[in-house]
């Protein structure tokens, strides 16, 4: 666990031993992050309020339904709308953002604003500096 983390009541982690999350991350309200595999979240991600991180589901096409499990990245900066759902072996590449209610079942590519399920992309995210945060003299 990183520093300045900030985790909102009714967060539910099923095996803490298996998440990593670093610096001043945000979990928000009701986030349940079904842990089966490792999950990875970067620094500076936001995951909002009844968000799902969900590392297990089913194979639907064999009569055995045998639970299929895999890992999910939160690259640094990335942001995941209030009940958004990340489904196993999604990475979601630096500072993408998946909106309110999306499904995200592949990689979201970096700098990308996904939305609605399957998520799509809509449009390239855009970050300004900050006039509060001193540029650093190199």
């Amino acid at each position: 666990m990183g520093k300045g983390i900030v985790i909102k009541p009714g967060v539910s982690v099923k095996y803490p031993w298996k998440l990593v999350v670093g610096d001043y991350s945000w979990l928000g309200e009701s986030v349940w992050i079904d842990n089966l595999a490792t999950v990875n979240i970067g620094n500076h991600c936001c995951v909002s309020q009844g968000a799902l991180l969900l590392c297990g589901n089913h194979n639907y096409k064999r009569s055995s339904f045998d639970l299929l499990v895999n890992e999910i990245s939160l690259k640094d900066g990335v942001w995941i709308g209030a009940r958004g759902l990340v489904a196993p072996g999604v990475t979601c590449h630096e500072h993408s953002v998946l909106a309110a209610g999306g499904v995200a079942t592949r990689d979201l590519e970096a700098y990308g604003i996904y939305t609605g399920n399957p998520a799509r992309t809509i449009r390239d995210r855009m970050i300004q500096e900050s006039v509060l945060e001193p540029r650093q003299a190199a």
